[in-house]
């Protein structure tokens, strides 16, 4: 489930049902906007913003779909805050 993650709540919860593929980041450093917040919250790091795609259950309705996820990471702290974007296909 998504809350191993820590993430923030949001209208749904989700499974990861895959590897994340075609990881990009998006942001680092000062491009980072909430970086005092994350430092704050999980700890001093080198926060990066990034996005991949994978297949979900979104466990309200039970869908699965394949959908773009984006999160902040740091080195020796892990993903945080992953959020679902967009659904690129279902099922």
């Amino acid at each position: 489930m998504c809350k191993d993650f820590n993430s923030v709540p949001q209208d749904e919860d989700f499974d990861l049902l895959s590897d994340i593929s075609d990881i990009e980041t998006i942001a680092r450093g000062t491009g980072v906007r909430i970086r005092r917040y994350l430092s704050a919250t999980y700890g001093n790091g080198q926060w990066r913003k990034r996005k991949g795609n994978t297949w979900i259950r979104i466990i309200r309705t039970d869908e699965v779909q394949f959908a773009e996820l984006h999160w902040f990471e740091a080195h020796g702290i892990g993903r945080r805050d992953m959020k679902r974007k967009r659904k690129l296909r279902g099922e």
